[in-house]
């Protein structure tokens, strides 16, 4: 039997496009918040969208694919679920139509493994038409006396060369250009060198087997992406020879809050809550809250103290050190195989050298800036004391009053909304706040209350009335 096919839900078709015919809404970027947009819209009909991304196809942080690594929502929080579980686009339809539902069920699943995730995006990008990879959006314009943006995109060949200019005009736009590696300063020159051992986790995949044949190799990061790489390749290295080292800023291995009441900072209560506390108090809070996204799964600690402890039942401790509380000072080249950390110790007021032939940055990622697309509105983006763009509950950009359309933001308003804004569980409800803007219309009902915490004393949401108990039919004695 051939697999189910992949789901058309088509509206009414939209008219030809002609150069200077303007779209509702244009996106760049393609990740997982703008595809939850895009996937969103279609059943819709009454929106003329497009997406742009610069990439040749999806993927989903491809070189940390690594087998048995999980996503750390449940898959619930694919890219509609928890706004229409009804949708086509669900990850348990992906599943009916690759027949291999049963086999999810009994597995009994609540977190999926990132590579099963990243096949499912590609599955719902491969069923919307109005997605284009292989577009690189060169500016963003405002067009006064037309009241439009417009969107000059660069389309690129096979190889990442131009191949055409085009312009797309539109009355709104969305960002969803999401983060991009961040390496420390120190570590720079040494990354951006070429030959040099040293890498980002984001390219992990790529390089994992050099860097299991080298001799010494030194993980830099103790979030969850340092300690999936660790557990690699501690697991890939001979017992007594695991030559690995593990530090990190952080003061201890901890592990991420995953408690359900912790778990409520990122619903659609502690968003409202976040955005409507003052610049300054949202800033402390943010800082504040690192062990929400920035710990260790627990299951992921427990591994790699267990593969640790079995190294140590023949006698002897592997050879692996694990040292929180790092940060690397300097860093250079020793001979022309090696490299030489610079190590400082924060509470001992101590310092170190430690000499070893590969280095993994797992530090991190930031969000991509977004001066160099929106160059062009410049002029009229309102910003915070800090230079931050300034955006409203909606999604929305604060722009000049005089600029009629409106750019949408996703996965770029941390400093706005708060810890949940890269959060995947709440990328679906991003997308209907956005799409009930653009339309001017509930298209998505969406729940007034998310949390049983209450955040804040003067924003209470109102405890929804209890439903009636259905009246009962009484039984009648027919003796």
């Amino acid at each position: 039997m051939n697999p189910t096919p992949t789901p058309d839900p088509t509206p009414m078709p939209h008219p030809h496009h002609e150069p200077d015919t303007p779209r509702d809404l244009v996106g760049i970027g393609i990740g997982p918040a703008n595809l939850s947009l895009a996937a969103l819209a279609h059943p819709l009909g009454e929106l003329d969208t497009v997406f742009y991304d610069q990439r040749p196809a999806f993927g989903w942080h491809s070189g940390l694919l690594i087998e048995g690594a999980t996503i750390q929502v449940p898959f619930l929080a694919d890219l509609v679920s928890l706004v229409d579980p009804t949708s086509p686009w669900t990850f348990l339809n992906y599943l009916r139509s690759r027949e291999r539902l049963f086999p999810f069920y009994f597995a009994e699943r609540f977190h999926i493994q990132r590579a099963e995730y990243d096949a499912y995006c590609r599955w719902v990008g491969e069923s919307l038409p109005d997605l284009h990879v292989g577009h690189q959006v060169d500016a963003v314009r405002w067009n006064p006396e037309r009241d439009l943006f417009e969107v000059d995109f660069t389309q690129l060949d096979a190889d990442g060369e131009a191949e055409a200019l085009g312009r797309t005009y539109t009355r709104n736009v969305v960002l969803g250009i999401g983060t991009e590696p961040h390496i420390p300063e120190p570590l720079k020159p040494l990354a951006q060198a070429p030959g040099v051992p040293v890498v980002h986790a984001a390219d992990y995949l790529d390089h994992r087997a050099a860097l299991l044949a080298a001799e010494h190799v030194t993980v830099v990061g103790i979030g969850q992406s340092g300690a999936e790489i660790f557990l690699d390749l501690l697991r890939n290295r001979p017992a007594g020879q695991e030559k690995l080292h593990w530090l990190g800023r952080t003061e201890a291995f901890a592990p991420m809050e995953y408690s359900k009441l912790g778990l409520e900072h990122f619903t659609p209560d502690h968003t409202r809550y976040f955005h409507a506390l003052p610049e300054s108090a949202r800033d402390r809070l943010v800082a504040g809250q690192w062990q929400l996204h920035k710990g260790i799964d627990a299951t992921t600690v427990a591994a790699i103290h267990d593969e640790l402890y079995r190294r140590t039942l023949h006698g002897g401790w592997p050879d692996a050190v694990l040292t929180p509380g790092v940060h690397v000072r300097t860093a250079g080249r020793v001979a022309t195989t090696k490299v030489e950390l610079h190590l400082e110790h924060g509470r001992q007021d101590s310092r170190s050298r430690l000499t070893t032939d590969a280095v993994v940055l797992a530090t991190g990622y930031r969000e991509r800036p977004l001066d160099r697309v929106l160059a062009g509105l410049d002029p009229y983006l309102r910003r915070d004391s800090r230079e931050r763009p300034r955006i409203d509950e909606e999604y929305r950009l604060v722009l000049d009053p005089s600029v009629t359309g409106t750019v949408y933001v996703q996965n770029a308003e941390t400093h706005t909304h708060g810890v949940g804004a890269p959060d995947l569980g709440l990328a679906a409800w991003r997308s209907a706040i956005i799409l009930n803007s653009l339309t001017g219309r509930e298209a998505y009902a969406l729940p007034s209350r998310t949390a049983f915490t209450t955040f804040g004393l003067t924003q209470r949401q109102q405890v929804p009335p209890a439903r009636e108990a259905p009246a009962l039919t009484p039984l009648v004695d027919r003796r």
